[in-house]
Protein backbone atom coordinates (compact mmCIF):
# COMPACT_ATOMS: atom_id res chain seq x y z
CA UNK A 1 0.00 0.00 0.00
CA UNK A 2 1.49 3.36 -1.15
CA UNK A 3 1.39 6.53 0.78
CA UNK A 4 2.83 10.44 -0.02
CA UNK A 5 5.51 12.20 1.48
CA UNK A 6 4.35 15.77 0.64
CA UNK A 7 6.78 19.48 1.48
CA UNK A 8 5.10 22.42 1.63
CA UNK A 9 4.55 25.12 0.87
CA UNK A 10 4.27 24.89 -2.53
CA UNK A 11 3.15 27.66 -5.07
CA UNK A 12 1.76 25.86 -8.19
CA UNK A 13 3.60 27.83 -11.39
CA UNK A 14 3.28 26.52 -14.95
CA UNK A 15 0.67 23.76 -16.63
CA UNK A 16 -1.47 21.18 -16.93
CA UNK A 17 -3.54 19.49 -18.97
CA UNK A 18 -6.74 17.80 -18.03
CA UNK A 19 -7.38 14.47 -18.07
CA UNK A 20 -10.49 12.85 -19.82
CA UNK A 21 -13.19 11.80 -17.03
CA UNK A 22 -13.45 9.25 -15.48
CA UNK A 23 -17.00 9.26 -14.29
CA UNK A 24 -18.29 10.18 -18.24
CA UNK A 25 -15.78 7.57 -19.42
CA UNK A 26 -17.59 4.32 -17.70
CA UNK A 27 -21.04 5.18 -18.74
CA UNK A 28 -19.62 4.98 -22.60
CA UNK A 29 -17.66 1.71 -22.23
CA UNK A 30 -21.19 0.60 -21.17
CA UNK A 31 -22.65 1.74 -23.61
CA UNK A 32 -20.24 0.03 -25.82
CA UNK A 33 -21.44 -3.49 -25.45
CA UNK A 34 -24.91 -2.15 -27.18
CA UNK A 35 -23.34 -1.73 -30.64
CA UNK A 36 -22.99 -4.66 -33.07
CA UNK A 37 -19.52 -4.23 -33.59
CA UNK A 38 -16.77 -2.67 -32.27
CA UNK A 39 -16.30 1.19 -30.66
CA UNK A 40 -13.55 3.27 -29.98
CA UNK A 41 -13.54 5.96 -27.44
CA UNK A 42 -10.72 8.82 -27.20
CA UNK A 43 -9.50 10.41 -23.92
CA UNK A 44 -10.05 7.85 -21.38
CA UNK A 45 -7.91 7.97 -18.50
CA UNK A 46 -5.31 5.50 -16.89
CA UNK A 47 -7.24 4.92 -13.67
CA UNK A 48 -8.02 2.20 -11.81
CA UNK A 49 -11.87 2.35 -12.28
CA UNK A 50 -11.28 1.94 -16.02
CA UNK A 51 -8.96 -1.16 -15.62
CA UNK A 52 -11.63 -2.25 -13.10
CA UNK A 53 -14.49 -1.89 -15.20
CA UNK A 54 -12.41 -3.10 -18.58
CA UNK A 55 -12.37 -6.56 -16.90
CA UNK A 56 -16.17 -6.41 -15.61
CA UNK A 57 -16.92 -6.07 -19.61
CA UNK A 58 -14.04 -8.69 -20.64
CA UNK A 59 -15.87 -11.79 -18.38
CA UNK A 60 -18.99 -11.31 -21.16
CA UNK A 61 -16.81 -12.45 -23.39
CA UNK A 62 -16.21 -8.42 -25.01
CA UNK A 63 -12.95 -8.22 -26.25
CA UNK A 64 -11.44 -4.58 -24.61
CA UNK A 65 -8.16 -2.97 -25.74
CA UNK A 66 -7.07 -0.13 -23.92
CA UNK A 67 -4.12 1.86 -25.70
CA UNK A 68 -2.82 3.42 -22.98
CA UNK A 69 -0.32 5.56 -25.15
CA UNK A 70 -3.32 7.23 -26.52
CA UNK A 71 -5.39 6.87 -24.25
CA UNK A 72 -7.52 4.73 -26.33
CA UNK A 73 -10.03 2.29 -25.55
CA UNK A 74 -11.84 -0.19 -28.67
CA UNK A 75 -14.44 -2.34 -27.03
CA UNK A 76 -15.86 -5.10 -29.59
CA UNK A 77 -18.94 -6.81 -28.47
CA UNK A 78 -19.13 -8.86 -31.34
CA UNK A 79 -18.53 -12.17 -29.25
CA UNK A 80 -20.37 -11.44 -26.06
CA UNK A 81 -21.99 -14.42 -24.63
CA UNK A 82 -22.03 -14.09 -20.93
CA UNK A 83 -24.55 -12.01 -18.84
CA UNK A 84 -23.12 -11.82 -15.82
CA UNK A 85 -20.96 -9.22 -13.65
CA UNK A 86 -19.40 -11.12 -10.90
CA UNK A 87 -19.03 -9.74 -7.20
CA UNK A 88 -15.17 -10.39 -6.87
CA UNK A 89 -15.00 -7.28 -10.08
CA UNK A 90 -18.49 -4.90 -8.93
CA UNK A 91 -17.70 -4.80 -5.19
CA UNK A 92 -14.56 -2.75 -6.17
CA UNK A 93 -16.36 -0.39 -7.71
CA UNK A 94 -20.53 1.02 -8.04
CA UNK A 95 -19.84 2.51 -11.20
CA UNK A 96 -19.82 -1.69 -12.52
CA UNK A 97 -23.54 -1.62 -11.87
CA UNK A 98 -23.89 0.12 -14.87
CA UNK A 99 -24.05 -3.55 -16.43
CA UNK A 100 -27.00 -4.28 -15.49
CA UNK A 101 -28.84 -1.81 -17.45
CA UNK A 102 -26.18 -2.82 -20.50
CA UNK A 103 -26.61 -6.45 -20.39
CA UNK A 104 -30.60 -6.44 -20.15
CA UNK A 105 -30.35 -3.89 -23.08
CA UNK A 106 -28.46 -5.85 -24.96
CA UNK A 107 -29.81 -9.73 -24.14
CA UNK A 108 -33.02 -9.24 -22.48
CA UNK A 109 -31.15 -10.55 -19.05
CA UNK A 110 -28.84 -9.78 -16.39
CA UNK A 111 -27.09 -10.84 -13.07
CA UNK A 112 -25.18 -8.38 -11.81
CA UNK A 113 -23.94 -8.21 -8.36
CA UNK A 114 -24.82 -5.68 -5.62
CA UNK A 115 -22.16 -2.76 -5.86
CA UNK A 116 -19.42 -1.71 -3.70
CA UNK A 117 -17.36 1.34 -3.81
CA UNK A 118 -16.23 4.28 -1.74
CA UNK A 119 -16.76 3.42 2.29
CA UNK A 120 -19.07 6.36 2.89
CA UNK A 121 -22.33 7.67 2.89
CA UNK A 122 -25.40 5.07 1.48
CA UNK A 123 -26.11 5.36 -2.31
CA UNK A 124 -29.10 3.06 -2.45
CA UNK A 125 -29.56 0.89 -6.00
CA UNK A 126 -33.48 0.84 -5.18
CA UNK A 127 -34.37 3.87 -8.10
CA UNK A 128 -32.73 1.52 -10.31
CA UNK A 129 -34.67 -1.24 -9.79
CA UNK A 130 -37.61 0.27 -9.73
CA UNK A 131 -37.44 2.46 -12.40
CA UNK A 132 -36.75 -0.90 -14.57
CA UNK A 133 -39.89 -2.66 -13.04
CA UNK A 134 -41.44 0.53 -14.01
CA UNK A 135 -40.24 -0.46 -17.39
CA UNK A 136 -41.85 -3.22 -17.34
CA UNK A 137 -38.00 -5.23 -16.78
CA UNK A 138 -38.62 -8.47 -14.03
CA UNK A 139 -36.32 -8.10 -10.95
CA UNK A 140 -35.00 -10.32 -8.43
CA UNK A 141 -32.61 -10.48 -5.61
CA UNK A 142 -31.13 -13.29 -4.72
CA UNK A 143 -27.96 -13.46 -2.07
CA UNK A 144 -25.88 -10.52 -3.34
CA UNK A 145 -27.25 -10.56 -6.73
CA UNK A 146 -30.09 -8.29 -9.22
CA UNK A 147 -31.26 -10.58 -11.66
CA UNK A 148 -32.62 -8.88 -14.63
CA UNK A 149 -34.97 -10.57 -17.60
CA UNK A 150 -37.69 -9.28 -19.78
CA UNK A 151 -40.60 -11.63 -21.60
CA UNK A 152 -40.00 -11.22 -24.99
CA UNK A 153 -37.78 -9.24 -27.01
CA UNK A 154 -38.93 -5.86 -25.88
CA UNK A 155 -41.35 -4.39 -22.77
CA UNK A 156 -43.89 -1.33 -23.36
CA UNK A 157 -41.91 0.96 -21.05
CA UNK A 158 -43.90 3.03 -19.25
CA UNK A 159 -43.10 6.30 -17.22
CA UNK A 160 -40.97 6.74 -14.30
CA UNK A 161 -39.65 9.95 -11.71
CA UNK A 162 -36.53 10.17 -9.92
CA UNK A 163 -36.97 11.06 -6.39
CA UNK A 164 -34.07 12.11 -6.10
CA UNK A 165 -32.68 12.85 -9.33
CA UNK A 166 -29.68 10.35 -10.05
CA UNK A 167 -27.33 9.99 -12.29
CA UNK A 168 -26.27 6.66 -12.06
CA UNK A 169 -30.26 5.24 -12.39
CA UNK A 170 -30.55 7.90 -15.42
CA UNK A 171 -27.44 6.08 -16.87
CA UNK A 172 -29.02 2.71 -16.27
CA UNK A 173 -32.35 3.17 -17.58
CA UNK A 174 -31.19 4.56 -20.43
CA UNK A 175 -29.06 1.71 -20.73
CA UNK A 176 -31.76 -0.54 -20.51
CA UNK A 177 -34.44 1.29 -22.31
CA UNK A 178 -32.64 2.24 -25.87
CA UNK A 179 -33.02 -1.40 -27.43
CA UNK A 180 -36.07 -2.48 -25.56
CA UNK A 181 -38.61 -0.32 -24.38
CA UNK A 182 -41.28 0.49 -26.64
CA UNK A 183 -41.39 3.80 -24.67
CA UNK A 184 -39.94 5.27 -21.60
CA UNK A 185 -40.41 8.54 -19.93
CA UNK A 186 -37.40 9.52 -17.37
CA UNK A 187 -38.92 12.30 -15.40
CA UNK A 188 -36.45 13.99 -13.18
CA UNK A 189 -33.68 13.08 -14.90
CA UNK A 190 -30.03 13.58 -14.39
CA UNK A 191 -29.01 17.27 -16.39
CA UNK A 192 -25.23 16.24 -15.22
CA UNK A 193 -22.35 16.20 -18.32
CA UNK A 194 -22.19 12.94 -18.13
CA UNK A 195 -25.67 12.22 -18.96
CA UNK A 196 -25.78 14.09 -21.98
CA UNK A 197 -22.27 12.63 -23.45
CA UNK A 198 -23.78 9.37 -22.35
CA UNK A 199 -27.54 10.14 -24.46
CA UNK A 200 -25.32 11.61 -27.17
CA UNK A 201 -22.90 8.49 -28.04
CA UNK A 202 -26.45 6.36 -28.01
CA UNK A 203 -27.80 8.50 -30.30
CA UNK A 204 -24.90 8.04 -33.04
CA UNK A 205 -25.12 4.35 -32.31
CA UNK A 206 -28.67 5.21 -33.28
CA UNK A 207 -31.00 5.20 -30.45
CA UNK A 208 -33.97 7.58 -30.21
CA UNK A 209 -33.81 9.90 -26.81
CA UNK A 210 -35.45 12.95 -27.19
CA UNK A 211 -34.85 15.72 -24.55
CA UNK A 212 -30.78 15.40 -23.85
CA UNK A 213 -29.80 17.96 -21.55
CA UNK A 214 -33.53 18.38 -19.90
CA UNK A 215 -34.71 16.56 -16.44
CA UNK A 216 -37.35 14.67 -19.17
CA UNK A 217 -36.00 11.94 -21.14
CA UNK A 218 -38.02 10.10 -23.30
CA UNK A 219 -36.46 7.10 -25.01
CA UNK A 220 -38.04 4.93 -27.80
CA UNK A 221 -36.88 1.52 -29.21
CA UNK A 222 -33.97 1.18 -31.80
CA UNK A 223 -34.14 -2.10 -33.11
CA UNK A 224 -30.19 -2.01 -33.78
CA UNK A 225 -27.48 -0.02 -32.44
CA UNK A 226 -24.14 0.33 -34.28
CA UNK A 227 -20.25 0.66 -33.03
CA UNK A 228 -19.24 4.55 -33.18
CA UNK A 229 -16.33 6.58 -32.33
CA UNK A 230 -16.38 9.35 -29.45
CA UNK A 231 -14.53 11.38 -27.25
CA UNK A 232 -14.62 11.47 -23.54
CA UNK A 233 -15.24 14.58 -22.05
CA UNK A 234 -12.14 16.63 -20.09
CA UNK A 235 -12.84 15.72 -16.52
CA UNK A 236 -14.47 18.77 -14.72
CA UNK A 237 -14.08 17.82 -11.15
CA UNK A 238 -10.32 17.40 -12.21
CA UNK A 239 -10.38 20.74 -13.47
CA UNK A 240 -11.77 22.08 -10.01
CA UNK A 241 -9.36 20.00 -7.74
CA UNK A 242 -6.50 21.60 -9.09
CA UNK A 243 -8.21 25.49 -9.74
CA UNK A 244 -8.53 25.12 -5.92
CA UNK A 245 -4.81 24.19 -5.03
CA UNK A 246 -3.61 26.94 -7.17
CA UNK A 247 -5.78 29.53 -5.00
CA UNK A 248 -4.85 27.75 -1.68
CA UNK A 249 -1.40 29.13 -2.45
CA UNK A 250 -0.16 32.75 -2.46
CA UNK A 251 2.03 33.14 -5.81
CA UNK A 252 0.67 30.55 -7.64
CA UNK A 253 0.20 30.94 -11.49
CA UNK A 254 -1.34 27.71 -13.21
CA UNK A 255 -2.93 27.66 -16.63
CA UNK A 256 -5.04 24.28 -17.50
CA UNK A 257 -5.31 22.89 -20.38
CA UNK A 258 -7.75 20.69 -22.35
CA UNK A 259 -10.92 22.37 -20.11
CA UNK A 260 -14.32 22.49 -20.72
CA UNK A 261 -15.35 25.30 -18.70
CA UNK A 262 -19.24 25.42 -19.71
CA UNK A 263 -19.18 21.74 -18.01
CA UNK A 264 -18.10 23.65 -14.86
CA UNK A 265 -21.88 24.81 -13.99
CA UNK A 266 -22.44 27.17 -11.25
CA UNK A 267 -18.77 26.39 -9.48
CA UNK A 268 -17.15 29.50 -11.08
CA UNK A 269 -19.07 31.52 -9.85
CA UNK A 270 -18.11 30.97 -6.36
CA UNK A 271 -14.82 30.88 -7.39
CA UNK A 272 -14.60 34.16 -8.72
CA UNK A 273 -15.88 35.24 -5.27
CA UNK A 274 -12.74 34.45 -3.57
CA UNK A 275 -10.66 37.66 -5.15
CA UNK A 276 -8.51 35.51 -7.50
CA UNK A 277 -7.57 36.35 -10.91
CA UNK A 278 -9.76 33.99 -12.91
CA UNK A 279 -9.47 33.85 -16.62
CA UNK A 280 -11.13 31.68 -19.77
CA UNK A 281 -9.42 31.34 -22.77
CA UNK A 282 -11.35 28.91 -24.63
CA UNK A 283 -10.31 25.36 -23.23
CA UNK A 284 -7.68 26.87 -21.24
CA UNK A 285 -8.32 28.22 -17.56
CA UNK A 286 -5.49 30.48 -15.64
CA UNK A 287 -5.57 31.30 -12.35
CA UNK A 288 -3.44 33.86 -10.27
CA UNK A 289 -4.12 33.71 -6.78
CA UNK A 290 -3.58 36.54 -4.08
CA UNK A 291 -2.05 36.59 -0.94
CA UNK A 292 -5.58 37.12 0.62
CA UNK A 293 -8.35 34.99 -0.14
CA UNK A 294 -12.57 35.82 0.79
CA UNK A 295 -14.36 33.43 2.80
CA UNK A 296 -16.98 31.66 0.19
CA UNK A 297 -19.68 29.55 1.96
CA UNK A 298 -20.77 27.15 -1.19
CA UNK A 299 -24.11 24.56 -0.51
CA UNK A 300 -23.71 21.47 -2.94
CA UNK A 301 -26.66 20.75 -5.23
CA UNK A 302 -27.61 18.58 -8.80
CA UNK A 303 -26.04 20.35 -11.64
CA UNK A 304 -25.79 22.49 -12.48
CA UNK A 305 -25.08 23.21 -8.84
CA UNK A 306 -21.48 23.55 -6.47
CA UNK A 307 -20.52 19.50 -7.30
CA UNK A 308 -20.53 17.62 -4.21
CA UNK A 309 -17.24 15.85 -5.75
CA UNK A 310 -15.51 19.41 -4.86
CA UNK A 311 -17.27 19.76 -1.10
CA UNK A 312 -14.07 18.59 0.58
CA UNK A 313 -11.38 20.40 -1.34
CA UNK A 314 -13.46 23.55 -0.96
CA UNK A 315 -13.62 22.94 2.63
CA UNK A 316 -9.86 22.60 2.54
CA UNK A 317 -9.45 26.22 0.39
CA UNK A 318 -11.56 27.81 3.16
CA UNK A 319 -8.95 26.83 5.74
CA UNK A 320 -6.64 29.52 3.83
CA UNK A 321 -9.82 32.05 3.60
CA UNK A 322 -9.78 35.16 5.93
CA UNK A 323 -13.15 34.54 8.07
CA UNK A 324 -15.69 32.00 8.91
CA UNK A 325 -17.29 29.46 6.00
CA UNK A 326 -19.87 27.42 5.82
CA UNK A 327 -19.76 23.98 3.38
CA UNK A 328 -23.57 22.35 3.54
CA UNK A 329 -23.70 19.15 1.06
CA UNK A 330 -27.45 18.28 0.53
CA UNK A 331 -26.49 15.37 -1.94
CA UNK A 332 -24.52 13.11 0.87
CA UNK A 333 -25.15 13.90 4.78
CA UNK A 334 -22.40 11.75 5.48
CA UNK A 335 -19.37 12.78 3.80
CA UNK A 336 -17.26 14.29 5.83
CA UNK A 337 -14.50 11.96 6.82
CA UNK A 338 -11.50 14.14 5.97
CA UNK A 339 -12.69 17.01 8.82
CA UNK A 340 -10.72 14.92 11.52
CA UNK A 341 -7.61 14.67 9.53
CA UNK A 342 -7.97 18.04 8.30
CA UNK A 343 -8.24 19.23 11.50
CA UNK A 344 -4.88 16.93 12.63
CA UNK A 345 -2.87 19.73 10.23
CA UNK A 346 -4.05 22.82 12.33
CA UNK A 347 -7.52 23.17 10.25
CA UNK A 348 -10.56 24.16 12.70
CA UNK A 349 -13.30 22.49 11.24
CA UNK A 350 -16.34 21.52 12.77
CA UNK A 351 -19.38 19.10 11.58
CA UNK A 352 -23.36 19.42 12.33
CA UNK A 353 -25.00 16.89 10.72
CA UNK A 354 -24.41 17.93 6.81
CA UNK A 355 -22.73 20.72 7.02
CA UNK A 356 -19.14 21.96 7.99
CA UNK A 357 -17.98 25.36 9.55
CA UNK A 358 -14.23 26.61 8.89
CA UNK A 359 -12.71 28.71 10.64
CA UNK A 360 -9.76 30.55 9.07
CA UNK A 361 -7.06 31.62 8.41
CA UNK A 362 -5.41 28.45 10.32
CA UNK A 363 -1.38 28.01 9.49
CA UNK A 364 -1.31 24.52 8.40
CA UNK A 365 1.57 22.10 9.59
CA UNK A 366 2.59 18.64 8.60
CA UNK A 367 1.24 15.88 9.87
CA UNK A 368 0.54 12.07 9.00
CA UNK A 369 -3.10 11.74 7.99
CA UNK A 370 -5.49 9.23 6.47
CA UNK A 371 -7.45 8.75 3.34
CA UNK A 372 -10.79 7.40 3.22
CA UNK A 373 -12.40 8.07 0.06
CA UNK A 374 -11.32 9.56 -3.48
CA UNK A 375 -11.95 13.79 -2.93
CA UNK A 376 -11.58 13.28 0.85
CA UNK A 377 -7.60 12.13 -0.24
CA UNK A 378 -6.95 14.74 -2.71
CA UNK A 379 -8.40 17.00 -0.19
CA UNK A 380 -5.44 16.03 2.07
CA UNK A 381 -2.98 15.87 -0.30
CA UNK A 382 -3.83 19.86 -0.86
CA UNK A 383 -3.52 20.38 2.48
CA UNK A 384 -0.30 19.35 2.98
CA UNK A 385 1.04 21.04 -0.06
CA UNK A 386 -0.21 24.19 1.85
CA UNK A 387 1.36 23.06 5.41
CA UNK A 388 4.42 24.03 6.76
CA UNK A 389 6.68 20.83 6.59
CA UNK A 390 6.25 17.12 5.87
CA UNK A 391 2.92 15.89 5.80
CA UNK A 392 2.05 11.90 5.20
CA UNK A 393 -1.24 11.19 3.62
CA UNK A 394 -1.70 7.24 3.84
CA UNK A 395 -4.23 4.70 1.58
CA UNK A 396 -3.63 6.99 -1.31
CA UNK A 397 -4.91 4.06 -3.71
CA UNK A 398 -8.15 6.38 -3.39
CA UNK A 399 -6.56 8.28 -5.48
CA UNK A 400 -5.61 6.25 -8.03
CA UNK A 401 -9.27 5.47 -8.92
CA UNK A 402 -10.22 9.36 -9.99
CA UNK A 403 -6.86 11.22 -10.69
CA UNK A 404 -4.40 10.50 -13.66
CA UNK A 405 -0.82 11.13 -12.88
CA UNK A 406 -1.85 13.13 -9.92
CA UNK A 407 1.77 13.36 -8.22
CA UNK A 408 3.52 13.81 -11.42
CA UNK A 409 0.93 16.43 -12.61
CA UNK A 410 1.36 18.41 -9.77
CA UNK A 411 5.13 17.91 -9.23
CA UNK A 412 5.21 19.51 -12.60
CA UNK A 413 3.83 22.85 -11.59
CA UNK A 414 6.16 23.20 -8.24
CA UNK A 415 4.71 20.56 -6.01
CA UNK A 416 7.10 18.18 -3.89
CA UNK A 417 5.21 14.99 -3.84
CA UNK A 418 6.97 11.40 -3.41
CA UNK A 419 5.04 8.45 -3.69
CA UNK A 420 6.65 5.68 -1.42
CA UNK A 421 5.31 2.21 0.32
CA UNK A 422 3.58 2.42 3.81
CA UNK A 423 5.95 -0.74 4.67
Amino acid sequence: MDKFVIEGPTPLKGEIAISGSKNAALPLMAASILGNGPSTLHLIPKLRDIYTFNNVIRVTGTKVEFHEAENKLVIDPTHLSHTEAPYDLVRKMRASFYMLGALVGRTGQAKVSLPGGCAWGPRPVDLHLKGMEAMGINIDLDEGYVYASIDGDDVEGGEFTLDPSSVGATINLVLAAVKRAKKFVIKNAAKEPDVVLLCNMLVKMGADIEGIGTDTLTVRKADELRGVEMSNDPDRIETGTYMIAAAMHPESDLTLTGCKPEDLGTFPKHFKKLGVDYSVDGTTIRIRSKEKINPVSVKTEIYPGFPTDLQAQWATLMTQADGESKITDTIYFDRFSYVPELNRLGAKLKVEKNRVTVNGKTELSGASVMSTDLRASVSLVMAGMAAEGTTEVLRVYHLDRGYENLEDKLNSVGASIKRVSEE
